[in-house]
């Protein structure tokens, strides 16, 4: 009976470390449809008001906000390695 509780405990432990090894997350390509966190949210409303955009200016929008966006896609690009014309 002792042989037998070792072996399922051996068993129960081998299961647990498998489940661990494939749980921890996995690199991603880069999905704009995921949802975010709010972290890359704060982030992301940085680089933009980086770029320009003001989110209180009412009078220029929506052309602050493109421009922001161009200027966005155009330092990430930069970053990835490729390149971007406009």
């Amino acid at each position: 009976m002792k042989m037998f509780s070792q072996v399922g405990l051996g068993v129960l432990l081998a299961a647990v470390t498998v489940s661990t090894a494939f749980a921890q997350p996995q690199a991603r390509p880069y999905d704009p449809s995921a949802p975010k966190t709010r972290a890359q949210v704060r982030a992301d409303l940085i680089e933009w008001r980086a770029a320009g955009y003001d989110p209180l200016d009412w009078i220029n929008y929506p052309e602050n906000a493109q421009q922001a966006g161009r200027i966005v896609a155009a330092r990430r690009a930069q970053q990835a390695g490729g390149t971007m014309t406009q």
